[in-house]
């Protein structure tokens, strides 16, 4: 699908813009940085390793989405919802594990626009918090490779609290963390977690066209707005003094 302008308002929502915020929060995978060739090379060496078939970085790309238990499940058997052989998986996955440890920053890059997006951000004096399924062991490395981590306040990845997105707790965790009302808090994200997540909560949400939406249309999501970069969500909102 073409999509040309650099933002696209979801009329649906009838939102007005500017939308005044206080807090942004922000997804990781497919949404600040670019994870899947070195998530996909940890699940083709995981392959090799079994003695199975490795598949397409395009393939598993569209496995993304729901955490790495979730992508080797899906590498596993090939499908989004089915379940492999229990002590394949229990095989599996910490052979997956450590092969991302290892290769973790090869070839992850932030996204165009994401810098300067986050600088905008911050010279506008919002609070940034980032919210993603990934566990700590690996966010937290990760945002150190690329230079990211120090934007932001407080970062809560997949094993931080007791429920992680699609729930609201994350979300409703950041709002409390920074005296903010729902209302007062942006979500920018690549997916339906962080839709529902996101509506559940009662904030506003952006997304971003660029991401792992399991192969999913991202317009098809309940959002605010589709921004190209994070540069672009910075005109659709305004800092609350």
């Amino acid at each position: 699908m073409n999509h040309s302008s650099s933002s696209h308002t979801a009329s649906v929502n009838k939102t007005a813009f500017p939308i005044a915020i206080k807090v942004i929060m922000i997804d990781l995978d497919g949404t600040l940085l670019d994870t899947a060739e070195d998530l996909a090379l940890a699940a083709n060496l995981m392959l090799k390793d079994l003695g199975m078939p490795e598949q397409s970085t395009a393939t598993i790309r569209s496995y993304i989405g729901k955490g790495i238990q979730k992508l080797v499940k899906r590498t596993l058997t090939g499908q989004l919802d089915a379940e492999p052989d229990t002590a394949l998986f229990a095989k599996a996955l910490p052979i997956y594990e450590q092969h991302y440890a290892n290769n973790l920053s090869v070839n992850t890059r932030p996204y165009a626009g994401v810098v300067e997006g986050i600088q905008v951000m911050q010279q506008a004096g919002y609070k940034l918090a980032c919210i993603t399924n990934k566990a700590e062991a690996f966010t937290l490395p990760l945002l150190h490779a690329t230079e990211l981590f120090d934007k932001f306040e407080i970062v809560l990845s997949g094993d931080s609290l007791p429920k992680k997105k699609p729930d609201p707790m994350p979300l409703t965790h950041i709002c409390k963390y920074f005296d903010a009302q729902p209302h007062e808090a942006l979500l920018i994200g690549d997916s339906l977690n962080d839709a529902i997540a996101a509506r559940a909560a009662g904030c506003h949400v952006f997304c971003v066209p660029y991401g792992y939406n399991e192969g999913r249309d991202v317009y098809e999501l309940d959002c605010d707005a589709i921004v190209d970069t994070l540069l672009d969500a910075t005109k659709l909102i305004k800092s609350i003094a």
